[in-house]
C-alpha cells in the first residue's frame, strides 16, 4: 500500500486520492454494447452463445427447476440453513422499519395531499458468481423486494462449469421466497433483463452489484429508453478504515483485507492519526495476508490502496467525506461522537467490535452500497429502492376557491391560459 502524509499533501492531490480508476468503463463499453445488442436482437439465442463463450457452458434451459431448488436445499448441513435463516431474519427486522404508511397534509382548507408507495411491479436481482457466489446478495435484494410487494422478482446468476447454480445462492433464494431463478451471468444477464427475451421477461429495474462489464451494462441499459432503470452504479468494493494510536492491530488488518480478498479491484483506505502506529498496522496486514486463502487477489488490492496518516479524528473524517466511501469504520473507542460529522458513506461501522462482515453478512442493514464515490449522491438499497411515491390531491370546492387566486395568477404568467381556465371554471358559478 502506497503512504500518504496528509500535511504535505495539497487539494488537488487529495482529489486525486479520491479517484477509483476501476470506475473507467472505457475498456469494456464496446464488448458490452455488442453483448447488449445481441441479446436485444436474438434473445435467448444470443445469451445461449454468449453463455457458452463467457461461462464455457451450453444451456439448453436457463430456467432453475424447484427439483433443482430442493436438491440444493437438501446438500447443505443444517448450521448452514440456521446461520442464513437467523441473517435473514436480522435484515428482515431492520428493513421492515423502513415500511411506511400514508402521510396526509391540509395545505390550505379544504385542500389535502397525501403520498403512498408503491411497489415497482417488475424488478430483476442480478447475484454475482465469479470466484465468490454472493448468496448474501440474495438476502440483501430479496428480503426488501418482498417486503416491498413487487409482483414479479427475476433471479439471474452465472451458471457453473456444469451448468449449475451454487447450491448456497439456491438455499438464500428459496428463503427468500424466490422462484423465478434464470442460470445466466454478466452483461448477457443484463440485457435479458432489461429487454426481455423468449424465455426471461423483461424488468422495470435491475439491482445488484458486478464486475467492471456488469456495471457499463446497467449504466448503459439504464440510459436507453427501452431498457430499464437500475439501483445505482455500483462496481468493485471498498473499505475506508479510521485508526488511532489505540486501536487493535489485528481489528483493523482483518478489516482492510476483509475487503482486499474480494476482488484485485477492490480498494481499502487507512487514515491512522499516528504513523508509528500506522507501521504496526502494516506488518499485521502483512502477517494476515500470508495466511488469507485468497492472498494472491488481496495483494492485488493493497497494490491498488494507500494509508494516509493525519493529526486527528476530524482530519480523517473531513477527508472520508471527501472520498465517500462504500463502507466507513470508525475501529476507535467513543466513535459514537462523531457519527454526526459523517456526511459522505455508504455504511457505516462504529468502534473496534463493528467489523465490516457483520454489515455484508447478518446485522440487518443492507450491503448493496453505492461505491466509486457515489456515496455522495446515492444511498444503498432499502424497501424504498423497490417502490416509488404516488402523491394524491383532494379539492373540494372550499378547496378551488382558495386555490384559485393562486393558480390563475401564476397560469398567466407562464401563459398557460389552458391551466387557467380549468381553475376558473370550478369557482366561476359561485
Amino acid at each position: 500500500m502506497e503512504h500518504y502524509d496528509i500535511q504535505q499533501l495539497d487539494e488537488v492531490t487529495l482529489e486525486g486520492l479520491c479517484e477509483r480508476n476501476a470506475a473507467r468503463f472505457d475498456d469494456v463499453i464496446p464488448v458490452t454494447q455488442n453483448i447488449l445488442d445481441a441479446v436485444k436482437a436474438d434473445g435467448d439465442s444470443a445469451v445461449r452463445s454468449l453463455t457458452k463463450k463467457y461461462d464455457g457452458v451450453d444451456l439448453y434451459s436457463f430456467v432453475v427447476t424447484k427439483q433443482e431448488v430442493d436438491e440444493a436445499c437438501a446438500n447443505l448441513e443444517p448450521s448452514v440453513d440456521q446461520a442464513f435463516r437467523q441473517a435473514a431474519e436480522n435484515i428482515k427486522k431492520f428493513h421492515q422499519s423502513q415500511l411506511v404508511g400514508r402521510r396526509t397534509v391540509e395545505t390550505m382548507p379544504g385542500v389535502t395531499c397525501f403520498a403512498e408507495m408503491r411497489p415497482i411491479e417488475k424488478v430483476g436481482l442480478y447475484i454475482p458468481g465469479g470466484t465468490a457466489p454472493l448468496a448474501s446478495t440474495v438476502l440483501m435484494l430479496g428480503i426488501p423486494a418482498k417486503l416491498a410487494g413487487c409482483k414479479d422478482i427475476v433471479l439471474t446468476t452465472p451458471p457453473n462449469k456444469d451448468g449449475q447454480v451454487p447450491d448456497i445462492i439456491l438455499l438464500a433464494a428459496s428463503i427468500c421466497g424466490i422462484t423465478d431463478i434464470r442460470k445466466i451471468g454478466g452483461a448477457q444477464a443484463i440485457a435479458a433483463l432489461a429487454y426481455g427475451t423468449e424465455s426471461v421477461p423483461k424488468v422495470d429495474k435491475i439491482f445488484g452489484p458486478g464486475n467492471d462489464i456488469v456495471t457499463a451494462a446497467k449504466t448503459m441499459v439504464s440510459n436507453d429508453p427501452n431498457g430499464a432503470a437500475i439501483d445505482m452504479p455500483a462496481g468493485p468494493t471498498e473499505v475506508f478504515v479510521i485508526a488511532d494510536k489505540d486501536s487493535r492491530a489485528d481489528f483493523v488488518a482483518s478489516d482492510l483485507l476483509s475487503q482486499a480478498e474480494h476482488d484485485k479491484s477492490s480498494k481499502v483506505v487507512l487514515a491512522c492519526t499516528d504513523q508509528q502506529k500506522t507501521e504496526e498496522l502494516m506488518k499485521e496486514v502483512e502477517a494476515q495476508l500470508d495466511e488469507l486463502p485468497r492472498r494472491e487477489i488481496a495483494s492485488a488490492a493493497l497494490q491498488n490502496s494507500f494509508t494516509l496518516t493525519v493529526e486527528s479524528i476530524d482530519q480523517a473524517i473531513d477527508f472520508s467525506n471527501m472520498f465517500a466511501p462504500e463502507h466507513l469504520i470508525l475501529n476507535f473507542e467513543d466513535a459514537e461522537k462523531y457519527i454526526g460529522r459523517i456526511v459522505n458513506a455508504g455504511s457505516v461501522f462504529i468502534g473496534p467490535y463493528s467489523c465490516e462482515s457483520a454489515g455484508d453478512y447478518a446485522s440487518g442493514t443492507n450491503h448493496c452500497l453505492p461505491t466509486h464515490g457515489y456515496a455522495r449522491s446515492f444511498a444503498g438499497v432499502s424497501v424504498a429502492s423497490f417502490q416509488k411515491q404516488v402523491t394524491f390531491q383532494h379539492v373540494t370546492n372550499q378547496g378551488a376557491k382558495a386555490l384559485a387566486p393562486v393558480v390563475t395568477l401564476m397560469a398567466e404568467q407562464e401563459s398557460l391560459e389552458g391551466h387557467k381556465r380549468a381553475m376558473e371554471i370550478r369557482v366561476s358559478d359561485d
